[in-house]
């Protein structure tokens, strides 16, 4: 069976997802329970596994056996018996339990990453959304569920204007995996037209869900190729959670 390396501080996944997702990790500070912060990291953490397969491996073959390792490693949680032994593994399946998260959104977020073993930028249209929904979407909708129950199709354009920004930081750092007839500024638009159509639709979600999603609010700012400071992050975030606003 193929194996997956551990992290490099297994016993710290909060360290890490600080590390390698700065913003979600700086959003989760304002989860006030810690069992419940713990969880998201969790998912966080998972999340950083399966990106980081494609950025590890030299030829697609070795990340999708990676890949493959996950997707066995999530069975077993569910399965409810014994999973292997990895700190990821071993803090997902605690929280699968402690939150009752549903499977499909983690399978999605497994299936979707196959995609990035392949050379091509994704297709325009539907399957840059679904991609988008799998990856973006099914992180956030089950950070929220783990501390509230709220529809994720309330989440979706949040989502989405997060997923975009983020594969068009890729593209500038040399990764093309929007649509190659996508220029920057449609997708800068596309990022500007899903945060007006989330922050339409924020009054719905409840204030305990807010730092699940409060980092969608930087958004905007990393489509028009700007890196926020840590304060104005700090303050963009703090802003977002007390108002209730994205």
């Amino acid at each position: 069976m193929a194996s997956v390396s551990p992290p490099e501080r297994p016993d710290d996944l909060d360290a890490i997802v600080r590390r390698a997702d700065p913003d979600r990790w700086l959003a989760s500070r304002f989860i006030g329970d810690a069992q419940a912060r713990a969880d998201v990291m969790a998912l966080y953490a998972f999340n950083h596994e399966l990106a980081r397969v494609a950025e590890t491996v030299r030829e697609p073959l070795m990340g999708e056996i990676r890949l493959t390792w996950w997707r066995e490693a999530l069975a077993e949680i569910f399965a409810g018996g014994a999973a292997r032994r990895h700190p990821v593994v071993d803090a997902l399946g605690h929280a699968v339990r402690r939150r009752n998260l549903a499977r499909a959104p983690l399978d999605a977020m497994i299936e979707a990453r196959f995609s990035d073993l392949e050379p091509d930028a994704l297709a325009a249209g539907r399957a840059l959304e679904a991609y988008v929904d799998a990856t973006a979407g099914a992180l956030m909708a089950l950070a929220v569920a783990a501390v509230a129950q709220v529809d994720a199709y309330t989440l979706q354009p949040a989502a989405r204007a997060w997923g975009l920004a983020g594969l068009l930081r890729l593209r500038r750092a040399g990764v093309a995996r929007l649509p190659a007839s996508w220029s920057d500024a449609m997708a800068r638009e596309a990022v500007v037209a899903a945060m007006a159509e989330a922050r339409r639709g924020a009054g719905a979600l409840p204030v305990v869900a807010f730092p699940c999603v409060a980092y969608a609010t930087l958004a905007r700012a990393y489509a028009a190729g700007r890196a926020p400071s840590e304060l104005e992050k700090q303050l963009r975030l703090t802003g977002s959670i007390l108002t209730g606003r994205i």
